[in-house]
């Protein structure tokens, strides 16, 4: 897409800017100048972004909408604007007026960033974006995303919205009469999933749990971060109580992730968290 002299990725900086500086009135006027840009997928950024989110636009930003920008996922501001709702439904909107037939894409892609990224939730509006793409149309999904990012109250708000509650979600929300009806039908899969959240979420309860189903406690991830261990994201998460458990239910301590080539306990060291280096340690 391109107008004139200006091309996709001239009239995306300029959107995006307007977004940042949450200026509804400069990114309306360009998105009535330029309907295309509501739908269009930025496929060469330049250095504007590039320098900015760097590997994430060969992963999981890849040729981004628009409406992507909103969730602050990849970073590249610290704080979103406290109106950011409001432009995250205007953008929506403009899609949907284009009849874009990718619409559905945008809208639960861009819910899927907002929940698990860091900048919507510290920033105070990650519930308000969250029910601006839902009431656009956006399909709330099983929450495993926000779980596995430790969103707990983003997950719980998936399920106040309409979404589906899973074993894994049961179990780290605490619905207890829930996670026990789920239990008795959860797939080897379900339960693995679940382990994960648990463990990222330093749940030592619903570890504890899911250890008494029967889960393969050394296995890889399926979903949620798929380079590590249970025992590597309750380390990462700094409890103490969820590595005792996992540890003790015979956990492997010298098993490594599939990036880095850490153990659990060079997790613990390079995230400086002592105690558990320590405990780490200890065990024969």
């Amino acid at each position: 897409m391109s107008t004139g002299d200006r091309s996709t990725d001239d009239l995306f900086r300029e959107a995006v800017e307007a977004i940042d500086a949450a200026d509804t009135h400069a990114l309306s006027r360009l998105l009535a100048a330029h309907p295309p840009l509501a739908h269009a997928r930025l496929e060469s950024p330049g250095a504007w972004l590039r320098d900015r989110v760097g590997d994430a636009l060969e992963g999981y930003f890849h040729r981004p909408y628009l409406l992507w920008f909103v969730a602050g996922n990849p970073v590249r501001n610290e704080r979103l604007p406290s109106d950011i709702a409001a432009i995250a439904a205007m953008l929506a909107e403009a899609a949907r007026h284009a009849e874009d037939a990718g619409l559905q894409e945008q809208l639960d892609y861009a819910l899927g960033l907002i929940v698990t990224g860091r900048v919507a939730r510290e920033s105070g509006v990650q519930i308000a974006l969250m029910d601006a793409l839902i009431d656009g149309g956006a399909r709330p999904g099983d929450g495993i995303g926000a779980l596995g990012a430790a969103n707990l109250e983003a997950a719980a708000h998936l399920l106040d919205r309409g979404g589906t509650l899973t074993l894994a979600g049961a179990l780290c929300l605490g619905r207890r009469e829930d996670a026990a009806r789920l239990a008795r039908t959860a797939t080897h899969e379900e339960r693995q999933i679940a382990l994960v959240a648990a463990a990222v979420n330093g749940d030592a309860q619903a570890l504890a749990t899911l250890i008494g189903l029967g889960v393969d406690i050394d296995a890889y991830s399926i979903v949620i971060h798929p380079h590590a261990t249970a025992l590597h994201q309750a380390v990462a998460a700094g409890s103490l109580g969820a590595v005792e458990v996992l540890a003790g239910a015979g956990a492997r301590l010298n098993i490594r992730d599939k990036i880095h080539r850490g153990t659990p306990l060079q997790w613990a060291e390079y995230g400086g968290h002592d105690g558990i280096a320590r405990y780490l340690r200890s065990l024969p």
